[in-house]
């Protein structure tokens, strides 16, 4: 199903739609979901943007254990997966359709790391910095779990959740460059998957006294 904005796909992208998004060098990434819990709640949407702006929602079927075009682009070692809070995108990712994302970048660590002037992170209070765009989270707390009665309010923002994501890095690297941050940066993105997986396993405070 196709919107003027973005594409719909059920269960996994398209092997068109994956060439499209094999070529970009980096493509921004966001999961919607029933709750905060992977053990509990289930993953309703992947919601994919490449540089170009081309945006699609991945509706995920209940009990779906795997989406192996997807698996292929999200674990492809030159294309630069772009997350916001990627902790609870990738861990989702992980449990849910065993996939090993990487290589991650997480804009909401850069702008901790880059925008010491303000504690607002979040990606509504990001995007409207730095690309004076105001994002529309009314449907932010909703039912995902109905795939294929999802509104077109809940539709448009999911993939305006991606949308913005691409341009938001180019000005964070920028700012880390500037603020001689770049390096701890990708130190940080780098321990991800280990933070994840510690997650997965219900790991807490380890590294506390």
């Amino acid at each position: 199903m196709s919107n003027e904005n973005f594409l719909v796909c059920d269960r996994d992208l398209t092997e068109e739609v994956l060439a499209h998004y094999l070529a970009a060098p980096a493509v921004a990434i966001d999961t919607e979901t029933m709750g905060l819990l992977p053990q509990r709640d289930r993953l309703c949407l992947v919601q994919i943007c490449d540089p170009t702006g081309y945006v699609t929602v991945i509706r995920i079927a209940r009990k779906q254990t795997e989406a192996p075009r997807l698996k292929q682009l999200l674990e492809k070692a030159d294309i630069t997966k772009v997350f916001h809070f990627a902790r609870f995108d990738v861990a989702q990712l992980a449990y849910h359709l065993d996939i090993a994302v990487q290589p991650i970048f997480c804009t909401k660590i850069a702008s901790k790391l880059a925008r010491t002037y303000t504690n607002k992170h979040g990606l509504k209070e990001l995007v409207q910095e730095l690309e004076k765009v105001e994002l529309d989270k009314t449907s932010q707390s909703s039912d995902w779990g109905n795939a294929d009665q999802l509104s077109d309010a809940q539709l448009s923002y999911a993939a305006n959740d991606v949308r913005y994501l691409l341009p938001a890095r180019s000005k964070l690297i920028t700012m880390l460059q500037r603020e001689e941050r770049w390096d701890l940066a990708q130190k940080c993105f780098q321990t991800i998957p280990v933070i994840v997986e510690l997650d997965l396993m219900q790991y807490e405070g380890i590294f506390e006294h």
